[in-house]
C-alpha cells in the first residue's frame, strides 16, 4: 500500500471520459511522476487528488483516509501541499511576508497576517519563515516585492511556502513550466535537496522529460485518460506504448 492510492477512478465532463478507471499507487518517501500528452488526463487526475474536482467513480484514499468530497483546505490540513503551474504568490506583498503567511492559516483555511494567536507568536512565524527563506536560499531576497522576482525564484518561494506547512506529500503541477534552463536545472536541484533533507513524498506532472528523468523514482503514463504502463525511469524509456503514446509509433 502507498501513502496515495487512487482506485478505478473515472471522470466524464459531458460526453467527454477525461479519467477512465485509473490506478495508481505512489509510495511513501518517494518521486513519483505522471506523464503523457496533451489531453491526456493529468491535471484532472491532480484536480481530483486535491478536492477541486471529485471523480465519478472510484476512490482516493491519502495514509488512508479519503480525500473525496473535503475542501481543499482540509486536504491540506491533512499533509497535501500543491504547487500549481503558475505561482500562487501575493506580488505586492514582500518575500519575507510571502513566507509568513502560510503560518497565520486559520483552522477553516484563511489566512490573517496580523492574527497574533497564544499557540504561535508573530516572533515564531518571523523565525520559522526567515529559515525556510535560508533553506530556499532566498535569505538576501527577504526584503523583495515577490512581483518583482524571477520565474525560478517565484517557484522556489511558493515551494517554500508549502513546505512551511511541513506537508507529508507535495504535489508538483509542472513546476518547471516557462522556465529558462538554468532555472529548470536550479529546480530540480531545490527538489533534490528537498527530498534528500526532508519525511516527504513527492508527486510530480511534468511535460520536460529531462526534469521527470532527473528526479523520479517511478514513472505513470497517461493516455486518453487511461494509464498505459507505470514503471522505473529506465524501463519507461523507449517502452512501445510510450513511443506510440508520444511520437504516434505503432507499439508491436
Amino acid at each position: 500500500m502507498g501513502i496515495l492510492e487512487v482506485k478505478n477512478v473515472g471522470k466524464r465532463f459531458g460526453g467527454l471520459q477525461a479519467l477512465g478507471n485509473v490506478n495508481l499507487s505512489v509510495a511513501e518517501n518517494s518521486v513519483h511522476a505522471i506523464i503523457g500528452p496533451n489531453g491526456a488526463g493529468k491535471s484532472t487526475l491532480l484536480n481530483c487528488l486535491v478536492g477541486k474536482l471529485i471523480p465519478d467513480t472510484g476512490s482516493v484514499m491519502f495514509d488512508g483516509q479519503s480525500v473525496l468530497g473535503r475542501a481543499p483546505h482540509e486536504i491540506n490540513q491533512m499533509g497535501i501541499s500543491r504547487v500549481f503551474q503558475t505561482p500562487e504568490i501575493f506580488g505586492d506583498l514582500s518575500v519575507l511576508e510571502n513566507m509568513m503567511i502560510p503560518c497565520f492559516a486559520k483552522r477553516d483555511g484563511a489566512f490573517e497576517m496580523n492574527a497574533i494567536t497564544s499557540v504561535v507568536s508573530q516572533k515564531d512565524v518571523i523565525a520559522k519563515a526567515e529559515a525556510m527563506l535560508e533553506d530556499m536560499n532566498m535569505a538576501d531576497k527577504r526584503h523583495m516585492h515577490a512581483a518583482s522576482l524571477s520565474r525560478g525564484d517565484k517557484r522556489r518561494l511558493e515551494i517554500g511556502m508549502c513546505l512551511s506547512q511541513e506537508p507529508r506529500l507535495l504535489l508538483l503541477d509542472e513546476p518547471t513550466a516557462g522556465m529558462a534552463r538554468a532555472d529548470t536545472n536550479n529546480t530540480i536541484d531545490l527538489l533534490k535537496q528537498i527530498k534528500q533533507d526532508r519525511d516527504i513524498t513527492i508527486a510530480i506532472i511534468e511535460h520536460d522529460m529531462h526534469v521527470v528523468f532527473s528526479l523520479a523514482e517511478r514513472i505513470t503514463v497517461l493516455a486518453q485518460g487511461t494509464p498505459l504502463v507505470e514503471d522505473s525511469p529506465e524501463n519507461i524509456k523507449g517502452h512501445p506504448k510510450v513511443r506510440e503514446a508520444y511520437l504516434g509509433e505503432t507499439a508491436h
